[in-house]
Order: C-alpha cells, then structure tokens, then sequence
C-alpha cells in the first residue's frame, strides 16, 4: 500500500496542534494513510484513533529550564518517538516520515528507516538555532554550533522542506543549501470554516467595558511578560480600569508569568486560566475587542509566522502587534504596530484603539477577509499535497 504517512511532532500533543491536524485530516481526505506520534496533553490516552488518523503519544518531558534540561528533553523525545515508530512500522507501516520541528533530531530517525524505503520530509516550524538564542540570555557557544549542525544535517536529508513562510524558505536555500524545487511555502493557515466569530459572552468581560486576549504558548521568547506589564502600563499609568486582559495557553514560563501578575498587584485585571477548552477559547476570542500579539524583536520572531495573529484575525479581531517582518506580512492592515518591545507604546496603542470602535471594526473586516482569502488553510492544502505527490512519485 503506498501513500502511508508517520508524522512526528514534539511541541504538542495533537489535535491540540492545529497546523499538524490539519496536515493530517488533508492527507487523509488525498487518501493516505496517518500515523502521529506526539507527547501527551491533559486528558490525553497513549493511543486514539480519530477521524482516520491514528495517534500515538508519550508522556511529555519535565519543562525546560536550562541547558542541561534541553539536552534531556531531546534525548528523551527522541527515544520515546524511535519506540513508537518501530510499533508503528510493525502495525501501520510507512513510506514517508514528517518530521515537525523543534528539534532537529529527527533526521537521524529517518536514517534508520531511509535503507528500507522511507522518505523523509522536513515540516519547519522553527529555527532551532534561533529558538536557542532567544530563549536563553548567555546561550551556550557549544550548543548553538550543535544545534546549527543538526540543522544542516536535517536538511541534507531531507527530500522535501515545507517552510511556514517566505524567510523560512530563503533559510532553507541559504543555510541547507536545498534546490529551490524542493523547498515549498506551506502557511499555518487557520481553517476559518470553523474559527469564526460567534455571540460575545459579556460575562468574560468580568464587569467591564472591554476584553483583551492572548493566546499561545507561554515561553520565554513568546512575550507575554511584556503583555502584562503592557496591562499594568494600561492600568497604573494611563489610569484606565475599563478593560480585562484574559491570557490563554501554557508553556515554560506559566508560573513564572502568575507570580509577575502578583508582584505587580494586577490579579483583579489579568487572568491566566492555562491551556483551556476550544469552547471557552471561541468564546473569549468572539467576546474580545483586541487580539494581543506580544512577540518580542528577537532572532527568532522577526522571521516567524505566529498563529495567534491569524487566528486573531479568523475571529474579526484587531491586532496590537510589535513590528516585525513576518507579522506584517501575516497582519498587513489588520493590525496596529508599535516599535518592538516598548511596554509603554504598546499599552498607549491598546488604549488608542479601545477609544476608536469605528478603526477596530474596519481593522478586524480587514483580517477576516485576508484571513478568508489569503491565509486560509484551503489556500495553503494544495501545495502541501503537491509535496507528498512528488515524494511519493520519486519513490
């Protein structure tokens, strides 16, 4: 049987990975057979087989909090994923491996199965040499030339690179030296058929006027530190006690985000319920009247496509955004933007635009449609499925 596909993915247990599970049910709907592998989320089994896609998790490592520990979770994801493949090979079978990165480990995965007929493809979500360098103030010399070699490695054995956006794509050419060919822009494009504004819960507003929202992976190079002293900025300088600020989602630096709220005495304003249900996301995102993109300048960011920003804009919300490159190239008019990492011309940008209804309805017309016409998955499932046709046919 051709056309069976093992997807890997360290970052999230899946569905919760909203780029991967639409890979997955797009492949399933060309006909191909899925397997994922992945870590568990909250109230996640070790196996699940849904909507034709069987899904196969491990318990996910502790949180990464310095250089040795990141090594740890590499090793340790690497370990328990060549566990499962080999149960998948033996149940499912595979010809093509995805590789989802963070990290870049994977490929030496693919070395074990490549003798046997396995292809391998290279879905970039990251640059793990910059993610390194973002999250760590003094990253280590050692780790960053290993990192940068399991990069190259990657992409030499790659047979097809999927890059999320453009300057990932020239990355791709510049630093893996892969063919132009072989190199394709696939977006994370949000499936606006089911993320669409639906009834506001002014309940959510808890007694306010309005309602801020972020939502995301809370690391230490995500910036949601600068969103809530944004919120203290919006509060204690400016004086304004009309708006709750509503953090949605989890990572490394969650706890670390809760005392910030304490020690800057904005418990009554700021609230971080964790990674929460799609059902309470779809109603805080239809309530909202600002999405909060507070992706710092860093190595990394400048150059990334963040998925918040489009699903901000799926849901008809205005963005405050710092200026980057490639949030401008998602947002274009849909989003205000202010110089990066200025606390305070961020929380002015938030009052400025709660102040004007007019501006915020045109801002999120204008993400919705771009979102609808441009970025939307059904614009972006083509050319992935274009990938594992030439995969495939080379096989």
């Amino acid at each position: 049987m051709s056309g069976r596909v093992l997807i890997i993915v360290q970052n999230l247990s899946v569905p919760s990975d909203r780029r991967v599970w639409l890979e997955c049910r797009a492949l399933v709907g060309a006909g191909r057979e899925v397997s994922v592998i992945c870590p568990m989320g909250k109230g996640d089994g070790a196996y699940e087989h849904l909507e034709g896609v069987h899904i196969y998790r491990y318990p996910p490592p502790p949180p990464t909090k310095s250089t040795a520990s990141f090594v740890y979770e590499f090793l340790y994801c690497w370990l328990r994923t060549l566990w499962l493949a080999l149960r998948i090979r033996r149940r499912h079978g595979f010809d093509v491996i995805q590789a989802c990165n963070p990290p870049d480990t994977f490929f030496a995965l693919a070395w074990l199965f490549k003798p046997f007929g396995a292809r391998f493809v290279f879905d970039q979500h990251d640059l793990c040499p910059e993610v390194y360098e973002s999250r760590f103030e003094e990253p280590s010399r050692p780790i960053l030339r290993a990192l940068r070699l399991l990069e190259r490695l990657t992409y030499l054995t790659a047979d097809e690179v999927i890059s999320t956006n453009e300057s990932y794509r020239e990355v791709a050419l510049r630093r893996g030296h892969k063919a132009p060919e072989h190199v394709t822009v696939v977006r994370t494009g949000p499936d606006t058929s089911v993320l669409e504004a639906g009834p506001p819960e002014p309940s959510l507003r808890r007694g306010r006027a309005h309602l801020c929202c972020y939502l995301g992976v809370m690391g230490p190079q995500d910036g949601v530190d600068l969103a809530i002293r944004a919120a203290h900025c919006y509060v204690r300088t400016l004086g304004r006690e009309d708006c709750t600020f509503v953090m949605m989602g989890g990572g490394d630096s969650y706890h670390d985000l809760v005392e910030l709220v304490g020690e800057l005495g904005m418990e009554d304003y700021v609230f971080l319920p964790g990674r929460v249900s799609d059902a309470d996301l779809f109603a805080h995102l239809s309530t909202a009247d600002l999405g909060l993109s507070s992706d710092p300048l860093n190595p990394l960011n400048d150059v990334s496509t963040m998925n918040k920003t489009m699903e901000y804009m799926a849901f008809g919300l205005p963005v405050v955004a710092f200026d980057l490159k490639e949030t401008k190239v998602s947002a274009g008019d849909a989003a205000r933007y202010v110089p990066p990492n200025d606390v305070e011309a961020y929380a002015g940008a938030i009052a400025e635009l709660l102040d004007d209804p007019p501006r915020r309805a045109a801002m999120g017309r204008a993400g919705r449609e771009r979102a609808e016409t441009v970025l939307d998955w059904s614009r972006q499932a083509p050319a992935y499925l274009d990938v594992y046709r030439r995969v495939l046919d080379r096989g």
